[in-house]
Parts: structure tokens; C-alpha cells; sequence
């Protein structure tokens, strides 16, 4: 059954928020006159917060779960509730009542009214510590917009609203949950807006994410970056690059033999060709050169085979 919204909400160890946050949706929603939808999804907690969810689920019906039998991470957590969300807008959210769902309604119209595809949260005025969470924050994100095109001062901001259309044509996998806009932007979905949100202190428990997540946000984000550009055609980077590679050994050696011919003919003093560092600086550019396209070949194959190959997200049709 369609409803106006679904609100998506992974959670691992969240027990004592839960009730509080449900609540706070549920007034906010009821204000808004929404038919709507809370769907929460246990990420393998080890405390009572699935318990907690079947209670709220039994005392009000808008609340579903899904539960994992183990910690698979935000990523499956979102690709999991964006499958099971019938919204026509779609957010997410944490559940350590950090994000505000006072922010909601203004994101939805948003999405309704201006159009957009995509309203990312931007906490102007985080709460974290300075030095852990902003300074590498700021960094990150302005990597993030580097790459990927998209100017957005808090890509990884958890609070954010999505037409339906967006989570049903993009999947979600990995550590991934970082780069929705960038995955909807691959996608075809290219109207990506912004909205500054209230950040809160966290009340309870305590942060799940580590410094890892910044080093391991810029790796995803590069493999990414390299997916989307050359995922469907590899030769086009492995094989330029092998090429180039190819042609530099390749001048350079036959610039060592003809230097060595000319000074031997003209009775000069000469170094044996192997003798040359040089030489053989220029036999592993041109085998790694020739294992580059080789590389670029197979990917090639492999991606033609690829039975995604000719899938399309099609906005409209008329027939």
C-alpha cells in the first residue's frame, strides 16, 4: 500500500532512543498530515532494541522492523529498507536523536514542490568534538565534492529525504550509504539539493563509527568514482594506460640501441646496452604496459558479459 512517507532508520545498540524518536516522528508527522511509515532495522544489535521495536511496533501500527541475525553495516541496513518502503518520499535518518525529525516536513516539500530528487541534510553546527569529527569532516567532504561533482557541504549527513523513484533504481551495497547522492547522480537522477539541519548532542549511548570511516569513506569514494567512469568500459582506462605505458619503454629502448649504434659507428666511447639501468627501466614499462591492456581486455570481456550490460533507467515513456 502506497503512503506519503516512509522514514528509514538503522540502528545497532539504540535501545533507550527508540521510543523517544518514534514519538518525536509521530507527532511531527500527525502535524504534517501525513500517511506514513516508520520502518526500523536492527543491524545485528546485542542489547534489547529489537525487544523495544516489537513493542513499539505492537503499540502503533505505522511502525514496522526488520531485524538482521547479525552486524552487516548502514549499507544493507538502507538497501533493505529501501526495498521494503512503499513512501512516495523516502527518508533516512539515525537513531541516536541526532538528526531532528522537526527538519521533515520542509525537506518533503522540497521534494514535492521544488522538484528536487535528492535533499541532503547539512549540519552547519555539529556538536562532535572539533578535532575527531569536524576538522576530518571538513576534508572528507570537500574531497567528496572534488570527485564527484556534487556540491554538497555534508555528503555523509544520515538525514536525508528521496523521491521513491531514487531508492528503487540504485543499490546500495558495501559502506556505500556514504555516496547516495553520488549513486543517484550515476543513475540519472541529477536534481540533488541541500537543506542546513539542527545537529543535537548525542543523549544516549555512544557513536558506532571510528576515524577508520574516514579513510575508508575516501577508498570507497575512489572505487566509486572508478566504477562509474570506467566500470562499463575498462579498456578505455586500462587500455590507454597500457598504451602509454607501452610506447614510452618501447622509445626509450629504441632510443638506448640507436645512441649505442651512433657511437659505435662514429668510433666513440659507448656503454653495452645492458649495462644501461635505463634499459631495463624501459623492458618493465613496456611488460607493464602489455599486462595493462591485457588487464583492460579481460575487463572488457568481462563487462560485456555483465547481464546489467544493457539496463537503463528509463524516466518516461509514450507509446
Amino acid at each position: 500500500m502506497s503512503k506519503d512517507v516512509s522514514i528509514i532508520i538503522p540502528l545497532l545498540n539504540e535501545a533507550e532512543s527508540l521510543p523517544e524518536l518514534t514519538r518525536w516522528i509521530g507527532r511531527v508527522a500527525a502535524g504534517a498530515g501525513w500517511d506514513y511509515e516508520i520502518i526500523l532495522i536492527d543491524d545485528g544489535s546485542t542489547d534489547n532494541s529489537w525487544g523495544v521495536v516489537r513493542e513499539l511496533s505492537a503499540e502503533d501500527p505505522a511502525i514496522r522492523g526488520i531485524s538482521f541475525r547479525r552486524n552487516y553495516g548502514k549499507s544493507a541496513a538502507l538497501y533493505c529498507g529501501f526495498q521494503a518502503a512503499c513512501g512516495q518520499v523516502v527518508f533516512t535518518m539515525d537513531a541516536d536523536l541526532q538528526d531532528s525529525p522537526d527538519e521533515l516536513p520542509e525537506m518533503y516539500r522540497m521534494v514535492t514542490e521544488e522538484g528536487y530528487d535528492v535533499v541532503s541534510g547539512w549540519k552547519q553546527h555539529r556538536k562532535d568534538n572539533k578535532l575527531t569529527k569536524n576538522l576530518p569532516s571538513k576534508l572528507y567532504n570537500a574531497t567528496a565534492r572534488m570527485i564527484t561533482g556534487i556540491k554538497l557541504h555534508d555528503m555523509n549527513c544520515g538525514l536525508k529525504a528521496y523521491r521513491q523513484d531514487v531508492v528503487k533504481n540504485i543499490e546500495v551495497y558495501g559502506e556505500m550509504h556514504r555516496y547516495i547522492p553520488y549513486l543517484a547522480k550515476n543513475a540519472g537522477f541529477t536534481r540533488i539539493g541541500e537543506k542546513p539541519v539542527q545537529h543535537q548532542k548525542r543523549k544516549y549511548g555512544s557513536s558506532k563509527f571510528g576515524m577508520e570511516r574516514f579513510i575508508n569513506g575516501f577508498l570507497d569514494l575512489l572505487s566509486l568514482w572508478f566504477l562509474s567512469t570506467f566500470g562499463k568500459k575498462p579498456m578505455h582506462f586500462f587500455g590507454f594506460t597500457g598504451i602509454l605505458m607501452f610506447l614510452i619503454g618501447g622509445v626509450m629502448a629504441v632510443w638506448i640501441i640507436v645512441a649505442k649504434l651512433v657511437h659505435q659507428a662514429q668510433g666513440l666511447r659507448f656503454r653495452a646496452v645492458t649495462d644501461q639501468p635505463l634499459f631495463y627501466l624501459a623492458l618493465v614499462a613496456v611488460l607493464v604496459g602489455v599486462m595493462l591492456f591485457l588487464a583492460g581486455f579481460i575487463g572488457e570481456m568481462v563487462a560485456r558479459s555483465a547481464p546489467e550490460r544493457n539496463q537503463y533507467n528509463i524516466k518516461e515513456e509514450i507509446r
